[in-house]
């Protein structure tokens, strides 16, 4: 039976940030055949899906948490500070899933809730498709690349462009398809984040019918609060900045506690870390760095909370600035990591080490659109007063 939360905000989060927890030793025991295989093992999966993390973002009508952004951020900080694998799947499985829930029509939802059980979901927000419009629906073609989780996924989404519509046709359009009905391309061979499974996908021709779409840039949700009213970054920002924050903090904590028992040094000069000045310093100022990291971003994404319950989208300013903030996120974690890996010196080079893994994945994680510097260009630009400045820019 899956989990379900309370309706009351802090036991809600309280209760989220246990299940987190409860699952700490199914994380950790299944990050070597994640890195191995390169997906989640089926077991870590079932244990997410079965304590309801996946739902943690869907509307409460479909029997979600409907957390509120500022807890979505701690839940994804926890899990990814357990293992980022693992946090970066529940980010996108549950996004996924939020999405399909949210704007899906009531006819679509009844078929992919099988018996009112939620789907594992996966999915794609760049529009890598073609649709083409048809009678009931769409012919859709095109592939779509890193569709993380999608190998344990039972129904998954991607964004396409219209071709030949009418006058009232939408330029672009979300879709949602089987997941046995698509290709998945055996392509994730990567130096980080190598257990997401985050895998290419494609189709051709498929038929979509209209119900199991929406529009890509006007809709609004059919069911849920005002987190469905956040746009795209600020859907999306506080699970980067959750999961860079996450592997920020699980990096230094590892180096902290190796420098008390790690010496270095050169003939008969040795010291323990701890001892240095230099680790000292860096620990000191990587402690606040996060800190202020995650203090931008809480107080970014509350200043949109409180937009979107009074039921106004936040402005254009505001969600570049969510955007940006999970970009400056991304950046201080991967300094944090960088700098915490090197004062592991040899030991952190080997693969057994926790280190090493926070230094690819940051990094792997750096290299997502949304926090690319362009971030900061969109922001700038806002800033400027730009006519045309876009915070998707």
């Amino acid at each position: 039976m899956i989990a379900t939360f309370p309706d009351q905000r802090e036991a809600k989060r309280q209760a989220l940030l246990d299940a987190v927890e409860s699952l700490r030793n199914v994380f950790l025991d299944g990050a070597d055949e994640a890195e191995t295989t390169g997906t989640l093992p089926q077991s870590t999966v079932d244990a997410i899906y079965d304590r309801g993390l996946f739902s943690f973002k869907a509307p409460q009508a479909l029997g979600g948490a409907e957390a509120d952004p500022m807890i979505q951020l701690e839940v994804i900080e926890a899990a990814s500070q357990i293992e980022p694998s693992a946090g970066w799947c529940l980010m996108i499985g549950a996004g996924s899933l939020a999405n399909m829930s949210a704007f899906l029509s009531e006819e679509a939802i009844g078929e992919i809730f099988t018996d009112g059980n939620p789907p594992k979901a996966a999915g794609v927000a760049a529009f890598s498709g073609e649709a083409i419009p048809t009678d009931g629906g769409y012919h859709v073609s095109g592939r779509w690349a890193f569709a993380s989780g999608i190998r344990h996924s039972e129904w998954v989404s991607g964004g396409a462009r219209v071709i030949v519509g009418g006058p009232d046709s939408p330029e672009t359009i979300r879709v949602v398809v089987p997941t046995s009905q698509v290709n998945i391309h055996d392509n994730w061979h990567v130096v980080g984040l190598r257990g997401t499974g985050s895998c290419e996908y494609s189709m051709s021709g498929l038929f979509v019918p209209k119900r199991f779409t929406w529009s890509g840039t006007e809709a609004r949700p059919q069911r849920g609060g005002p987190n469905f009213l956040l746009g795209r970054p600020g859907m999306q920002t506080t699970g980067h900045c959750g999961f860079a924050l996450g592997v920020g903090r699980r990096a230094l904590d590892a180096a902290t506690e190796l420098a008390q028992t790690k010496a270095r040094g050169y003939l008969g000069r040795m010291s323990l870390i701890a001892d240095r000045g230099s680790f000292q310093r860096a620990l000191g100022d990587s402690d606040l760095r996060l800190r202020a990291a995650r203090a931008l971003v809480l107080e970014t994404i509350e200043e949109a909370w409180d937009s979107v319950c009074q039921g106004v989208t936040p402005p254009p300013e505001l969600q570049a600035r969510m955007r940006a903030s999970a970009t400056y996120s991304t950046e201080v974690a991967a300094d944090v990591v960088s700098q915490a890996f090197r004062f592991g010196g040899g030991t952190a080079m080997y693969s057994s080490h926790v280190l090493q893994k926070c230094f690819r994945d940051i990094n792997a994680a750096a290299q997502h659109q949304m926090v690319s510097d362009r971030a900061y260009e969109n922001y700038g630009q806002i800033i400027l007063g730009f006519p045309d400045a876009n915070p998707m820019g």
